[in-house]
């Protein structure tokens, strides 16, 4: 049984430092990839606060469809030239997003939600190095995510990208 437990008051340094070392915890031995998604996800939603959606889109058959999540249901497939989630996964890069609003193409999934915060998650190396999944966080905070929150969870993402490269 785990017992991850954390203090919502901490600096985000802490609390990113603590979900890692948590998620480090739970996917050490664990090669299932959905079930460590599914693990992050529930550690996410556990230790950030603001959240009202924590999860994962997986890149298949070149569009995301839904993955583990904790929150409200969610849009089950996403193009991937759509969106937030879109956007993340066709650059490979972070998107941090202050009021999802402004975003051309948002797509509204939960229509409470206000900011989100996307990171790639990759898998392979040199040129076969591509984006397999995305971690996504939503708030209904407009700006809940800065600089500080896209380095935590990129660091996230890494440690999935062993998962999916295992």
């Amino acid at each position: 049984m785990y017992d991850f437990q954390t203090n919502a008051d901490a600096p985000k340094s802490v609390l990113y430092d603590d979900l890692l070392r948590a998620a480090r915890a739970l996917v050490a031995d664990e090669p299932d990839t959905i079930a460590n998604m599914a693990n992050i996800a529930a550690l996410m939603w556990q230790f950030l606060p603001g959240l009202n959606w924590a999860g994962f889109y997986r890149v298949v058959d070149g569009g995301l469809i839904l993955g583990p999540f904790m929150g409200k249901p969610a849009c089950i497939r996403i193009a991937m030239d759509q969106g937030v989630c879109g956007a993340a996964a066709t650059s490979g890069e972070t998107q941090c997003v202050e009021d999802v609003h402004a975003f051309p193409g948002h797509i509204a999934c939960d229509g409470d939600t206000l900011s989100e915060l996307v990171v790639p998650v990759f898998a392979g190396q040199g040129a076969d190095r591509h984006v397999v999944a995305v971690i996504d966080l939503d708030s209904p905070l407009t700006a809940r995510f800065d600089g500080e929150d896209a380095k935590g969870v990129e660091r996230l993402a890494q440690l999935m990208e062993i998962c999916f490269s295992a």
